[in-house]
Parts: structure tokens; C-alpha cells; sequence
């Protein structure tokens, strides 16, 4: 299935994506856990700023 994805993401004239991968710090144990997003290319530094 994940190779339906990424040829779907890679059409002509589409909007181009990216991967933002950010580490956050659970509150209860302290520990990091990482969350995956797929956002618009123009929209990354706005989504990092969050």
C-alpha cells in the first residue's frame, strides 16, 4: 500500500508534500515519541513553529 501513496504524492502539477517528523516529550514519563505529518511543501515552517 505504501507504494500507492507515494505515487499518488508524485503527480504532475500537484501539490508537493513533505514528511515533518517532529520528537515530543510525553508529559507522565518524560520519554520522546515521535509524530509523523504530511503537509504541503509551502506550509513546513509554519507547522515547525507549532
Amino acid at each position: 500500500m505504501a507504494k500507492k501513496v507515494v505515487a499518488t504524492l508524485k503527480k504532475e502539477g500537484g501539490v508537493t508534500y513533505a514528511k515533518v517528523i517532529r520528537a515530543v516529550r510525553s508529559e507522565k514519563t518524560g520519554a520522546y515519541t515521535f509524530r509523523e505529518e504530511m503537509v504541503p511543501a509551502a506550509l513546513v515552517q509554519e507547522t515547525l513553529k507549532k
